[in-house]
């Protein structure tokens, strides 16, 4: 792959949040960085004077890198993949500004409609998320 394997996601900024792919195995697994500076505008209002990551933006970016592993995928690429769901969801760590998460994803089953994937996020060795991630390909 020629090309920065962040740009076959169809987010922009400022509603990505994956700064650095670290490995790429098409299909199959990606692990990637997301750092929160600070200056993100959510951050102002959650909450004001505690500022906090919110866990479905934790979740987001889990599905993100997951959807770098996927369309890395000759077989998915130009496919739009879309949550479908999620299962079993643990919050286990607060994520503040100055933080870097890493986050994991394994595939663990594709089809031409969708499938699942694994998802952990971690800050300074220490998992803050962990879920089962559902998509569907549009």
């Amino acid at each position: 792959m020629n090309t920065n394997p962040i740009e076959l996601l169809a987010h922009r900024p400022p509603f990505r949040f994956v700064d650095v792919v670290d490995e790429l195995i098409a299909g199959e697994r990606c692990v990637a960085r997301w750092q929160i500076v600070g200056d993100e505008p959510w951050l102002a209002g959650h909450f004001p004077g505690n500022p906090i990551v919110p866990g479905v933006l934790q979740l987001e970016a889990l599905a993100q890198t997951g959807g770098i592993a996927l369309l890395s995928d000759e077989r998915y690429l130009g496919k739009l993949p879309l949550f479908g769901g999620a299962e079993a969801v643990r919050w286990r760590r607060v994520v503040r500004p100055g933080d870097e998460i890493l986050m994991t994803v394994d595939m663990e089953r594709l089809s031409a409609r969708g499938g699942w994937a694994i998802a952990k996020a971690s800050v300074d060795g220490q998992e803050t998320v962990r879920a089962r991630l559902m998509f569907v390909l549009a």
